[in-house]
């Protein structure tokens, strides 16, 4: 029996972050699982979207599947990361529209 999973999904320390991402792209499991649970894309619409292989993008989620717990908290941390950069560094343009209408 061959196993295909391997052929569409990579582990590369020191590529976004070490996280599971789809072989020869920047594109993460969690990047897919987001755009398909999360945000309502279908799998045929993310793949054409990032030119991506279809069956690359179903390995994602069978990835994901496998993993959901570990995808998750990762999903989770990186929320978590970027409210802490957004509440710490507000935006200067946000603040001037602001001020132009006069909040």
């Amino acid at each position: 029996m061959e196993v295909t999973l391997n052929q569409h999904i990579e582990i590369t320390p020191g590529v976004r972050s070490g996280k599971p991402r789809i072989a020869g792209t920047r594109m993460t499991v969690g990047d897919i699982a987001t755009l398909y649970l999360r945000m309502g894309q279908s799998l045929d619409l993310i793949a054409g979207k990032y030119h991506l292989s279809l069956a690359s993008v179903y390995a994602a989620m069978a990835y994901y599947y496998d993993h959901r717990d570990e995808i998750e908290q990762s999903i989770q941390d990186d929320e978590a990361f970027a409210d802490a950069l957004q509440s710490n560094y507000p935006s200067r343009l946000q603040a001037k529209l602001k001020e132009s209408r006069g909040e």
